[in-house]
Order: structure tokens, then sequence, then C-alpha cells
């Protein structure tokens, strides 16, 4: 790494540590983070002995307030390099997850948006996704809660955010007698961002409900998996997928077992028509202390479309809902090694030689 980069990185840490331990110093419970840790701890029971209890009629002073050691900076930077260290011992292709990020990570989920109404009612629009491909019908539902009147049918249209204008246009029905409305609308539309626009009718008043959604353009097909494979310290899974156009393309998975989410895979290449094949790396600092039986699985699969030029947008893709199951080869020779990284290894030697001087 360059000097000037180094001493860079050096300063900004040294700042945010500094600022971590003024605050710390009021709060020390509240920045356990900075030496490493990754959840909150529960608080220790609280004792309800009649002794204790008379011990603090008796003695009412607060405890101490623990002193912060001399070498304070020392510390912070020392733990800074061990947290570095943990966190570069995985490769950039093979992330552990944890339930709660494998859940963040999903990329083509949309979150119903809720418009008020008076009193206690709610006018809530849900799409089955975020992104749509090119002329693919968009399921859109619609709920209307509270004591309100509404109309039978509710009007719904496609629109440009840059310049509204509107592409397509479509109704919603309300088939089963209470205020659940459901419909159909083309996304006949360029690639790019759009708004939805849902109006009702209620109480005699018009309202419009606005949420956003993407249109993409068809990237190709996902044709499956190849056979996986042990290389180096590796699993191996090959996915196929056939672009309509040459381009760098990068593809990201989560890896299951047994239902529980194991790791966030990536992999990056030109698709030419020469080849159709990404390859999905899971290293064995993620396998190896598991116990592998039956079956892994590859879930929420999502392919991008790299920008040619700057200013290019980004275009997505995604495999087929199920995922794919297969069966692993013999893992037996993976270890749980950390990854080698030379740049890495030299930034946490250099916050451990930051660590030493102060």
């Amino acid at each position: 790494m360059p000097s000037r980069a180094l001493l860079t990185l050096t300063l900004v840490i040294s700042g945010a540590i500094g600022l971590g331990y003024l605050l710390a110093a009021e709060n020390p419970g509240r920045f356990d983070w900075i030496a490493g840790s990754t959840h909150a701890e529960p608080p220790p029971e609280t004792e309800t002995s009649d002794s204790h209890s008379a011990d603090l009629f008796t003695n009412p002073s607060p405890p101490p307030k623990p002193e912060p050691p001399d070498d304070a900076l020392s510390f912070m930077l020392a733990s800074a390099a061990e947290q570095y260290t943990q966190n570069i011992r995985y490769p950039e292709y093979s992330i552990p997850l944890s339930e709660e990020q494998a859940k963040a990570y999903r990329g083509n989920r949309f979150e119903p948006i809720e418009l008020p109404l008076e009193g206690d009612g709610r006018f809530t629009v849900t799409l089955e996704k975020y992104r749509f491909v090119q002329d693919e019908d968009i399921l859109v539902v619609a709920t209307i809660t509270g004591s309100s009147v509404v109309a039978d049918r509710l009007e719904v249209t496609l629109e440009s955010t840059e310049d509204r204008q509107q592409h397509a246009s479509s109704s919603l029905s309300n088939n089963s007698g209470d205020n659940y409305y459901e419909g159909l609308i083309q996304a006949d539309a360029e690639p790019g961002e759009y708004r939805l626009i849902v109006e009702a009718s209620i109480d005699g008043k018009p309202v419009r409900h606005a949420s956003t959604l993407m249109i993409e353009p068809d990237l190709g097909e996902f044709e499956g998996l190849g056979s996986p494979r042990v290389s180096n310290n590796d699993l191996i899974i090959p996915v196929h997928f056939d672009a309509n156009e040459p381009g760098f393309y990068a593809l990201s998975a989560q890896l299951y077992h047994n239902g529980r989410a194991v790791a966030q895979l990536q992999d990056e290449k030109r698709l030419d028509g020469t080849t159709d094949t990404l390859e999905l790396k899971a290293h064995g600092s993620v396998l190896a202390k598991r116990e592998i039986t039956g079956e892994l699985e590859l879930r929420h699969l999502q392919i991008r479309r790299l920008p040619a030029r700057p200013g290019d947008r980004t275009d997505y893709g995604f495999g087929p809902e199920e995922g794919y199951s297969f069966s692993p080869p013999d893992l037996d020779g993976l270890s749980d090694s950390p990854a080698s990284d030379p740049e890495s290894e030299q930034r946490a030697a250099l916050l451990r030689q930051l660590a030493d001087k102060f």
C-alpha cells in the first residue's frame, strides 16, 4: 500500500477510535464493539436477597466507575487490529452469514408501503418483488382497512420517475367482497426506475398511493449447475448462465445447509458466448467446522451486468425462486485455515505496529 494511503488510514482510524474512547468514558457499556463484540450481552441478573437490599440502604453510594487504562489508545488500536484480522481470515468471495444477514442480503424484496387514512385506516400496496423484467406482468395487491367507504375498483398506472410520463395503466378489482383488490399491469417500458400509482375513491375523495419499482432488461437464462468439485481449499460450484449480450457479469448467491445460511458467495467474469459458466467458491473457513450431511443449496441467486462505461446503469437479473440443490463431493480435504491476502495482512500488521507505539 502507498505510504500516503497508509497515513490516511492511520489518521482516520485514530480519529474514530479516539472519539469512541471519549464517548466510552461516559458510557463504558455501550462501546463493547471496539473490542470486537458483535452482539449485545445480556445484563447480569439482579440480586434480590435481603442482605443485598440492606446493603443498598446502608451504603447508597453508586459503585465506582472503572478507570480507563493509561494506554487506552494502544488498547483500542490493538482491538481494531484484532477485529480486522478476524475479518480478513475469510476471502471476499466467501463470507460467513448469520440468519439476520442472510435476510438482509436478499436482493429482490418489496417492502409493502402503508398510507395512513383518517381514523385508524391504512391503504397498503404490495408487490411480489421490487425488480421486474421488461414486458413481465406485475401483480398488484392493495388493501384498504378501516371504516371508510371505498369504490369497487382502483386505478393503477406506471409512470417514469424522471418525466412522469405514463407507460401503462390498468385497474384493480374487488372480487372477494372485502377491502382487498388485485390486478395486473405490464412492465412495458425501458429499463429504469418507475412509480406505481394506485388511485382510490375513499369516502368520496380521491386518494393516491405511490410506490417505487425497477424494470430490468432480460439478461439471459440460468441453466443449472455443473459438477461441484474441491480445489485447493475451496468447494467450487459451477453455475451456468446463458447471457443474451456479452459483458462483465457478477454473480452472488447464498449457500445453505439443512435450512440454515452458511455463506454469501460471489464471482465476477466476462461472458462472451465462448463460456457460460461462473464459479462460486465456498472457502474451507466457512465449511470445515461444519458436519455436512446430505445436500447443499444455492438460494437467492442474483446476477448483475456491470457497466461497460462510466455512467451506464447496472442491470439486475435473478435465478429461480426455488434455487438449486446439489450433493457436494467429499469435503474432508477442506481446512479452517485463514485466507491468504498479502495486502490485507499488511494492513493488519500496520495496525498492530501502531498499537505497539502508543
